[in-house]
């Protein structure tokens, strides 16, 4: 049996993979991976304009971090986080040091969800309150709370799950729940949305507001001027913590540390994952406020994993971090997206009418396809069988040019490893302009 047949044999006898009905997938064989590409067994390249799941920023197989690793797996692979060690402290000390305002300690877990479920956890113990207030068209992962606390519809099938989350609009200004009709006024419209929310569920009950800064999956969705400010003055007017989910959107992907940097706003809870160290190995976390971090000096703090801070992680972190550093990779990625693909996917939008919007920062990019010129999605929400096909032939259309697409409902997301250079950006651009023709084919003029 051939390499390839004997690694999908084994998959198909006996993985089970997540969000998946297993006898309807046929996972394709990855035999290897470098910078922005990787390959099958038939030795075809794809260009990974997916991050893989939105993670690979410092791209596949950065070569100081994989010493990093194996350097680190020579001297100490585990000790329990009970105990110091070098590397966890070097990472948590680097990470505040990127992280806005008085953010200063990290707890480390092995993901986003985890992050999550632990930044909650903090919130309710830190208030004395039991309510989590998170938006429709969010994900926060799949553990119990993270899951309820999701607004997509990943949520449905695994309720019920936790208790005291409450679901709010959250601002979207190309489909406007608020039918708002400027940046502006969806902004306004969105805070007064959250502050009814906020008063209705009671003040004295909300422990958080749980948002991702720039929303992933669900959208690529950017935050119109002054959103995230208001919601840090409602969350300080009713003594709510703040808490920024930036699994997806930090770590240069949005071509800043953290998002949040973009609009200067502080939260007091910063959630983080993939980026840190691009998935090399498990690693995630919350950043937290010295405020919150003082509840927990006398008091302990009721949580805990084996695998917290583990040393090879951390030491990927660090050598990551370095490297973002040393390799202007934070500036590269905010280059990327206003010299190249928001530029590019505009012109993409001038010759194809099934295009309805475009929008993102860094590699952080979204296009919206649509059916029709009211902006009817190409698709439907939560398309499934039949009603997803159009969505499938465009993704077909771009794997059999060589590129590896982030597809989600109406949407195909431009998210490339943030050390992708222009011209492999404006390769995976090319390609995408000829897939888009298949989209173009179901639009009625």
């Amino acid at each position: 049996m051939s390499n390839e047949a004997q690694v999908r044999a084994d998959d198909r006898a006996h993985v089970f993979h997540s969000w998946a009905a297993q006898g309807r997938i046929d996972p394709l064989p990855i035999e290897r991976a470098q910078g922005s590409y990787f390959w099958d067994y038939t030795g075809r390249r794809y260009l990974d304009f997916s991050s893989q799941l939105v993670n690979i920023n410092i791209g596949h197989q950065h070569p100081r971090l994989v010493k990093a690793i194996q350097e680190q797996a020579a001297k100490l692979c585990t000790i329990q986080p009970a105990f110091a060690n070098d590397k966890r402290g070097e990472a948590a000390r680097m990470i505040a040091e990127v992280a806005p305002g008085p953010l200063n300690k990290v707890f480390f877990t092995n993901g986003g969800a985890e992050a999550n479920e632990n930044a909650i956890r903090m919130a309710r113990l830190h208030t004395g309150r039991h309510k989590v207030l998170s938006t429709y068209r969010s994900y926060h992962g799949a553990t119990a709370t993270a899951i309820t606390a999701t607004g997509d519809p990943r949520r449905w099938p695994n309720e019920p799950v936790a208790i005291g989350v409450v679901h709010f609009w959250g601002p979207y200004p190309y489909r406007s729940p608020f039918y708002a009709t400027t940046p502006e006024q969806e902004t306004e419209r969105a805070l007064a949305h959250l502050r009814d929310t906020i008063v209705f569920e009671g003040p004295a009950t909300v422990a958080a507001v749980l948002l991702e800064t720039v929303v992933g999956t669900n959208g690529i969705l950017v935050p119109p001027p002054g959103y995230l400010a208001g919601v840090r003055a409602l969350c300080d007017e009713f003594g709510i913590v703040f808490i920024a989910d930036e699994v997806m959107a930090g770590f240069g992907r949005c071509g800043e540390w953290f998002a949040v940097d973009h609009w200067g706003v502080v939260p007091d809870l910063i959630t983080f994952a993939k980026g840190v160290n691009s998935g090399y190995l498990p690693l995630g976390g919350v950043v937290i406020s010295d405020e919150i971090a003082e509840t927990f000096r006398e008091r302990p703090f009721p949580g805990g994993l084996t695998y917290s801070g583990h040393p090879l992680a951390c030491a990927s972190a660090v050598a990551s971090m370095q490297i973002f550093k040393e390799e202007g990779i934070i500036e590269h990625a905010r280059s990327l997206g206003e010299d190249v693909i928001g530029p590019g996917l505009a012109e993409l939008a001038e010759r194809h009418p099934s295009v309805g919007e475009v929008r993102g920062l860094g590699v952080f990019w979204a296009i919206e396809l649509v059916r029709d010129s009211a902006g009817t999605p190409l698709v439907p929400f939560n398309a499934a069988g039949a009603a997803s096909g159009p969505m499938n032939d465009v993704a077909a259309a771009c794997k059999e040019r060589g590129l590896w697409p982030f597809i989600h409902f109406n949407r195909v997301h431009v998210v490339p490893p943030c050390t992708t250079t222009a011209a492999e950006v404006r390769e995976g651009l090319a390609i995408l302009d000829g897939a888009l023709t298949v989209a173009d084919g179901f639009y009625a003029s």
